[in-house]
C-alpha cells in the first residue's frame, strides 16, 4: 500500500503537509479502526507505520503478533530517527 495513497484515502490529499490540522483527528481514527479490522499484514504494517509518523501508533506488541512484524516496525522507527535532524 503506497503511503501517498493512504494519505488521499484518510485525509483527501496526497501531501502530509497539506492536511488541515482539523482534519487529523478523523482521519486518524478512520485509520485505526481500519487498522484494528485487517488481517492484510501488508496493510496492517502500512497504517501502523503511517499511525507511528503521526504519533498515534499502536505498541508493537498490540499492533503485530508476529515478532518479524515488530522487528521491521522497530527497523522502520530506527531509520527514521536516523534520518530525522537533530
Amino acid at each position: 500500500m503506497d503511503m501517498a495513497d493512504l494519505l488521499q484515502r484518510y485525509f483527501g490529499t496526497r501531501n502530509l503537509a497539506e492536511v488541515a490540522t482539523a482534519a487529523l483527528p478523523d482521519g486518524v481514527e478512520r485509520m485505526r479502526v481500519d487498522f484494528g479490522m485487517t488481517t492484510d499484514r501488508g496493510q496492517r504494517f502500512a497504517l501502523w507505520s503511517l499511525l507511528m509518523v503521526l504519533d498515534d501508533a499502536p505498541d508493537l506488541d498490540v499492533a503485530f503478533p508476529d515478532e518479524e512484524d515488530r522487528e521491521a516496525a522497530r527497523n522502520l522507527m530506527d531509520m527514521l530517527a536516523a534520518a530525522s535532524p537533530e
